[in-house]
């Protein structure tokens, strides 16, 4: 139906048809769910049997969705945090005509399936988020309600609320586990203060963990909780009578409420047995997370009324009455289209600029607005950095983010852009509005790179989070599956090393740059000057596959005279590794006698030892490494030109674990390194004392030149 030129979801307009064939559809869910699991012989059956309604009702019933095109963006989000659970959505794919079959679901949890143990982004249509690690999902999704909003108000604001083509709903099915995490906590209070009305979780309450009965460890009310962070909360209990009933019009009428409530985030409770109606493992840890047994499914087969001789059966009348999601799904794109070609139509300087950030193109000159610092005063980087976004924030719309309560430590503000929050959130230093760029995400930095991940898959801006490189350690999980994901999330992480100074070991990190280059597919970028900070951005943001994080210091570095000072051009830094200032003798360029390769704060140390080896007579080449990964992805001329195979004394110097460096500098190398925490004092007492100095750099070429010829 339409109203206007918009189309109307059938849920604003029809009451729930539930026939014959939607409950044999259901119940033949529940058997494909124990059949796949006795097939492979592990897995989580129970919550894809129990929530086998609540998923139908939502692929089949409800979302706006069209299983032809799974990247429409007018679509509705689905996200399935209960990863373990994935024949929840692999079941729904099926049947709805996403382009699984009978074969991929017998496939289940094997190698080279298109259902892997758990949905993976990328890996199989209508998956929209990887979900494994509890918690991750609904996180995320709070990122996905965010990208939502933001690109209304980027493309089409003035429209009233559920008449444009850019609204939509995220739809997400949650667990005990996942509302026992403490990411989710962080997540959902923002969401609550953001008045997420586009955002509908529903809570499979089943109380029932791998351990069991999670009365050992989860008796709190959950929506108590949830409506102290401002949600709208409702509760379906289909034990409530004390005969378990599978009220499916409750569950439908709860979820027509939440899509209509659009001044809050919704979430309802939806009490189930876990494994219903599995006659003796319903209701058990068991089911849980793994296969009922041979006995057990064609006991389930028999109570639903299917033969207990077949496995994968699947009525052809069923299959045909759910594959009608592919027609409605053509019909809702269709109507969605009119609305889209006429908002295009009124509004062609937005529709550029929508097309353009869908394809994820930069706009052509952008790089032009990146600042040039000149030498000779000293720039912490994260200042350097501050300067960058402000810079190109104006020709980039679609860049935004903020702090974890740390912004004018992260410099992460883009200044004169109001906050991302509801005009009633304003405070006396942060103005905003529900359309805004700059984001507040308090201190929870775990939910902050979540967030960040769920507006990066959401949709098409680009979004980055900041806070101290040593809470990266909160941010891990989030970061890691961001890596896994291959998506272009970017994390500013500032106070580097000591060279924080004066707050001492425990905001001191050490082990941090180590063990994020350990992150596969993660780019850790850590820039030794102003100008490097500007073309490590300008990488981050033409590179689309991989998240990035930029580490920063907090300490004022020198800004190398790229121009007479015999410094090479910081756009060496898109190359991850170059040669910043050359081996000297007699005031000419030379073949190396020695490589001394820093990072960040400690190439100014390099550079000193190059002029202090020059001294006794030693030709030293300084590399700065900003990225060890751009660097591995160059071929192997350049890797050699920059690193010589026949040069093998060389040095790595950076204020952190050494561990990475060996395959750098070889046998004979040796490393300058912090390999103990820090302490509590100004930043150079720290250095000197901790032997990162110009003299240990110096010392440790010589002892690498020593061991090459003995």
């Amino acid at each position: 139906m339409e109203r206007g030129s918009v189309l109307v979801p059938a849920v604003d307009v029809q009451e729930l048809v539930w026939t014959d064939l939607d409950r044999k559809a259901v119940d033949t869910v529940r058997v494909l769910a124990a059949d796949a699991v006795q097939k492979v012989g592990n897995g989580h059956p129970g919550t894809a049997m129990s929530l086998a309604p609540a998923a139908y009702l939502l692929f089949q019933k409800l979302m706006r969705h069209d299983p032809a095109d799974p990247t429409w963006i007018g679509r509705d989000r689905f996200i399935l945090s209960p990863g373990h659970s994935s024949l929840t959505l692999y079941i729904q794919l099926f049947l709805a005509g996403y382009g699984l079959e009978l074969d991929d679901l017998e496939s289940l949890r094997t190698w080279g399936s298109l259902t892997p143990g758990h949905p993976e982004y990328g890996h199989t249509k209508g998956v929209e988020v990887t979900t494994g690690p509890l918690g991750q999902g609904l996180a995320s999704s709070v990122g996905f309600a965010y990208s939502q909003r933001r690109e209304r108000g980027l493309y089409d604001p003035q429209t009233p609320a559920g008449e444009s083509p850019f609204d939509h709903t995220v739809w997400v099915i949650a667990s005990d586990g996942d509302l026992q995490e403490g990411v989710t906590s962080e997540a959902s209070s923002l969401a609550g203060h953001q008045e997420l009305g586009n955002l509908v979780v529903i809570y499979d309450e089943n109380h029932i963990s791998i351990e069991d009965d999670t009365d050992v460890a989860f008796t709190e009310d959950v929506l108590k909780r949830y409506e102290a962070y401002g949600w709208h909360t409702q509760r379906v209990d289909w034990t409530a009578s004390g005969e378990y009933k599978e009220d499916v019009q409750g569950l439908w009428d709860a979820l027509v409420a939440a899509k209509a409530e659009t001044g809050r985030p919704s979430i309802i409770s939806l009490r189930t047995i876990i494994g219903w109606p599995s006659p003796t493992k319903q209701n058990t840890g068991k089911i849980h997370g793994s296969a009922l047994g041979a006995d057990e499914v064609a006991a389930l087969k028999k109570v639903l009324g299917f033969d207990p001789e077949e496995s994968f059966e699947v009525d052809p009348e069923v299959l045909a009455h759910t594959r009608e999601a592919i027609e409605r799904g053509e019909a809702a794109k269709a109507a969605w289209q009119e609305s889209f070609d006429a908002w295009k139509a009124a509004n062609p300087e937005a529709a550029k600029l929508q097309e353009r950030i869908e394809a994820r193109q930069l706009p052509a000159g952008w790089e032009k607005s990146l600042p040039v610092f000149p030498a000779g005063k000293e720039v912490s980087t994260r200042a350097a950095s501050g300067k960058v976004l402000n810079a190109i924030g104006p020709v980039l719309p679609e860049l935004w983010g903020g702090s974890a309560d740390l912004a004018e430590s992260n410099n992460t503000t883009i200044e004169g852009s109001p906050s991302f929050i509801p005009s009633s959130r304003s405070t006396g230093a942060w103005k905003g509005n529900e359309y805004g760029r700059v984001l507040h995400f308090g201190i929870r930095e775990h939910a902050a790179a979540a967030i960040v991940n769920g507006i990066t898959l959401g949709g098409k801006t680009r979004a980055f989070s900041g806070t101290f490189l040593i809470f990266s350690d909160y941010q891990r999980p989030a970061i890691r599956l961001s890596a896994l994901m291959g998506i272009p999330s970017t994390y500013v992480w500032t106070h580097d090393s000591i060279g924080l100074g004066e707050d001492g070991p425990t905001h001191q990190p050490v082990e941090q740059l180590a063990s994020l280059r350990a992150i596969p597919g993660l780019d850790v970028v850590r820039p030794a000057d102003a100008n490097e900070v500007a073309h490590a951005w300008k990488a981050i943001l033409e590179n689309t596959a991989h998240p990035a994080g930029i580490v920063l210091t907090r300490q004022n570095l020198p800004v190398w005279d790229r121009a007479e000072g015999g410094f090479a051009d910081a756009a060496g830094t898109a190359r991850g590794g170059y040669v910043l200032a050359e081996a000297q003798r007699d005031g000419k360029d030379v073949d190396p006698e020695v490589i001394l390769i820093a990072t960040g704060s400690e190439v100014q140390l390099a550079v000193q030892a190059r002029e202090a080896l020059a001294a006794d007579g030693i030709a030293a080449r300084v590399v700065s490494m900003p990225c060890v990964e751009w660097f591995k992805a160059q071929d192997p001329a350049y890797q050699d030109s920059v690193l010589p195979a026949a040069v093998k004394a060389r040095v790595s110097v950076e204020a952190g674990l050494a561990l990475g460096w060996r395959e750098f500098v070889g046998d004979a190398g040796r490393t300058v390194s912090l390999e103990h925490y820090g302490a509590s004092a100004d930043y150079k007492t720290l250095f000197r004392e901790f032997g990162i100095t110009a003299e240990a750099v110096t010392a440790a070429a010589k002892d690498s030149l020593a061991a090459t010829a003995a």
